[in-house]
This record gives C-alpha cells, structure tokens and sequence, in this order.
C-alpha cells in the first residue's frame, strides 16, 4: 500500500462570472485502498481545458455539475501504483478522468492504457484526448463536408480548433482560421499552412474576413460565439454547414449578453441559405473514441498533425493555470500541469 495523504482540489464555491483561485480548497485525505478487480493510480499530469469552468457551475452549459466538496474534474495522466486487475500492471501508464487529485481508484472501464512507443504519454491530454476527439468528431460525424470549399474555424490556434483546422486541410478544403493576436495567426499560417488566418482583435477585422472569404464560406467550426459571429454568419453560402463544438467566451455567463439581438438576422440566414447548424456534446459519444485513435494516432504519429504544448510543474498551480486559460494568450494546448 503506497503511504501519505491524497492532495485533492476540491469545488469550495460556484463561481459568479469567471473562477477564481477563493472557488477551490486544498485539502488532503486518505489514500483509497483497493478490492479484486480494482487498480490504485497515481496522477502525473493534468489537463487544463475551458471547458472545466462548465462543471463548476454557474455557467452556460447544460452539462452536470460537480459537487460542492468533490475534487475538481477532469482527465489525467497517470501511473499504475496497485493493482488487483487482471488488465493492468504495477507501472502501466494510463489515461484516467478523476480529476484534481493524487490519487484514485477504478475498476477499469473508466481509464485507458497507453503506450509510449505510439507517441508521448502528454498527447493523451490533447490531440489524442478529448481535445482531439472533440475536433475529430465535429469535423467527422456531425457534417459531411465537401472538399474544395472552404471551411473556417473560430479558436484556430487553440487546443481543438488547431486540430480542427489540420483535419480541413487533409479533407481537402481551404481552411481559414480565426485567432487573437499576430503570433496565433503567424502560427496558423506558417506552422500548420492554413490558406489565411485572420486576428478577429484587429479593428478592420469585418474587411480582413470578407477579403479572406471570396467565396463565402461551405464549412464552419465553432469553437468561440460571442461578437465575432455576427461578422462571420454574413459570409455563409448557401447549404452551408456548421458545427458548433463550444462556446467558451460565454461560459462565465448565465444571461443573455447586451446590445443588438443579431438571432433574427442569422434566422432569416438559415431560411434563405438553408445553413444547416448542427452541435455535439462528446460525453454522449464517446463510443467512437476506438475509431478516433485508430485514426488520428498515426496521424500525430507521423508528424500530419502538428501540435502545440505547454508545460507547468507543481500540483499546488493547477487553479492559477486553469484561470489563464481565459486572458486570450495561449496557442495549442495551453497546460499541462505536471504533479511534483
């Protein structure tokens, strides 16, 4: 049996607007112990994603919320310590959601072996984790998008929308990607040779979209909403289809945002133009993971998908690194947070 206590992050509050550092506790318990047909792991890494703001509640999204008390949520890394499981051995890298903790247990199911000869252990946290899978099944099972038109992705230069974007292109469409800032878009254009990228914080931003779309647009990817979407929306073709994958610059807001209601408009789009607008939630597909790997990790493998990472040491840092994630300075996958 490992000895020490079991560091946990646990939701001390729901946050009002943004999280902040007073929304969570350190605390520390026991280590769990384990019965037949469980395994005991330890996390190594953690990963950072907007998308945690939702299971804190006091947000946009419909997913369910974490409990007051209960560790933070999300995937890991980790090692196995114990094991009583026929599938798994003292050592074995695996890939866990437990969340904001040291330590945890499972029987199996719930956590996923990896193999670092196929490609570094961290990938299991981006482009062959639900980032990945998030980008993958929005650009392969929601849509059916044609090559040769053109396919724009808002959140270009982020953890999902930069994979989003790579998948366009290797589907054989032009790819425009929407991001902040010169950097993001120098990476967009130069580092994964998408067709234009556009810096939606440039105060000509309506001019730069409409001389970066000639030809309207056949394909959207949604990662972002907010004032943007409005510039956009007016350059989608007839039959156009988009995605919408997430939503992250409302996900501190519980009400309607202020100044024009643009929803009229973008229904007399869908009328006349016939977009069809489709969204997905990857806790309720998560049966087509197989496929995605088979898929995307030679991919990543081979170099075809290109990825971004950035890397935090200390355990104690994991509610700093998550409030970052908000301030529009991070490209690719923005933190993983290494256990010390």
């Amino acid at each position: 049996m490992t000895n020490g206590k079991n560091r946990q992050y646990v939701l001390a509050a729901r946050p009002q607007g943004p999280a902040k550092r007073s929304d969570f506790k350190l605390i520390e318990a026991d280590i769990p112990s384990i019965s037949d047909g469980q395994v005991l792991f330890r996390n190594t890494m953690f990963s950072i994603d907007p998308y945690q703001r939702n299971l804190m509640g006091n947000g946009s999204s419909e997913w369910p919320t974490i409990a007051l008390g209960d560790p933070m949520g999300g995937p890991t890394v980790a090692v196995v310590e114990e094991s009583k499981h026929p599938d798994f051995n003292v050592g074995d890298p695996v890939q866990t959601w437990s969340g904001w903790q040291d330590f945890a247990t499972s029987d199996g199911p719930d956590i996923r072996k990896l193999d670092p000869e196929e490609a570094p252990l961290s990938t299991a946290l981006g482009p062959l984790g639900l980032n990945g899978f998030s980008a993958w099944y929005g650009m392969t099972k929601v849509h059916t998008f044609k090559p040769g038109g053109t396919l724009v992705v808002t959140g270009a230069a982020g953890s999902v929308g930069s994979i989003a974007a790579q998948l366009g292109k290797l589907r054989g469409l032009r790819v425009v990607g929407i991001a902040g800032g010169a950097k993001k878009v120098a990476f967009l254009r130069e580092d994964l040779g998408l067709d234009d990228a556009i810096d939606y914080r440039a105060h000509n931003f309506a001019d730069r979209v409409r001389r970066a779309l000639p030809d309207g647009i056949d394909a959207f990817f949604e990662n972002v909403g907010g004032p943007i979407f409005p510039v956009l929306m007016e350059h989608f073709n007839r039959d156009a289809k988009m995605t919408i994958c997430g939503t992250i610059s409302d996900y501190s807001e519980t009400e309607l945002p202020k100044g024009i209601n643009y929803l009229p408009r973008l229904i007399t789009l869908i009328h006349y133009r016939f977009v069809d607008i489709k969204a997905f939630a990857t806790p309720y597909v998560m049966d087509t993971m197989p496929e995605f790997l088979a898929e995307m990790t030679p991919l990543v493998k081979q170099g075809k998908v290109k990825y971004r990472e950035e890397f935090i040491d200390g355990f104690a840092k994991l509610p700093e690194a998550m409030m970052s994630l908000f301030d529009g300075t991070h490209s690719g996958k923005k933190l993983i947070v290494r256990a010390d």
